[in-house]
């Protein structure tokens, strides 16, 4: 493959308040999201917080990731009244992630979405979260895994028949585990692809989409051999 024929793939980023790395508000990204990207034979770009650009973004990119990150989505947009007090809101990012991802299904683009970015995925297809799984969910697994996050967490089991299935080829996975909310709903046109053995919800897609694939680990660690080729199958559908 030559640079020339590889999709420029959009990556949204993290912000962080002044501290740490500068006095001022930054950005800030994994390097694996990145890492993990260019390995599937894509070319990653960072795409900052500006909603205003986001119909001008995506006439440049040829697919969108939207990534985690220790934050949660305000429950006001799925119809919960109430906010848990564990949340952690970033309405700056959310709104700008909010309008890439809308932007990017109208426009029927490849989109994967990264634990934080899945449940993203699963408000903007009309489902709900779980606002924290500890309240919600009796004996449940230990979703923020004590164990380091580039060592698996748990198995999921995947759906047969499903999207996700035909990518990694396989019924069970292991994956690392880094959330306290999950998604409840995935949506009306949304397909459950991928549950914990407690099951929370690990994974969505919507059929009406060419490439529309949300899951709640982190894949760009690479843990299980299904990792990588759910970006290879992401990259696939950028270039088709």
């Amino acid at each position: 493959m030559t640079d020339r024929k590889r999709p420029l793939i959009g990556v949204t980023l993290d912000s962080e308040s002044p501290g740490g790395y500068s006095k001022f508000p930054w950005y800030a990204v994994r390097q694996n999201y990145m890492s993990a990207i260019a390995q599937a034979g894509g070319v990653p770009v960072a795409l900052p917080h500006l909603p205003e650009l986001a119909d001008a973004v995506l006439d440049q990119i040829d697919g969108l990731v939207i990534t985690g990150g220790a934050f949660d989505v305000d429950p006001a947009m799925y119809g919960d009244a109430d906010r848990h007090g564990k949340l952690t809101l970033k309405a700056g990012r959310t709104a700008a992630e909010l309008a890439l991802l809308r932007g990017a299904l109208d426009r029927n683009m490849p989109v994967l979405g990264i634990c934080g970015g899945e449940q993203l995925l699963a408000v903007a297809l009309g489902g709900s979260l779980i606002q924290h799984i500890p309240d919600s969910i009796a004996d449940a697994l230990a979703h923020e895994q004590p164990n380091p996050r580039d060592e698996m967490g748990h198995a999921v089991q995947v759906r047969k028949g499903s999207l996700l299935h035909r990518i990694v080829g396989a019924s069970t996975m292991g994956v690392n585990s880094s959330h306290h909310q999950a998604v409840r709903e995935a949506g009306p046109h949304a397909m459950v692809n991928a549950t914990a053995p407690d099951g929370v919800i690990e994974g969505i897609e919507d059929a009406r989409f060419r490439f529309c694939l949300g899951v709640q680990w982190h894949p760009e660690f690479l843990i299980d051999q299904g990792d990588i080729k759910i970006f290879n199958a992401f990259i696939a559908a950028c270039q088709s």
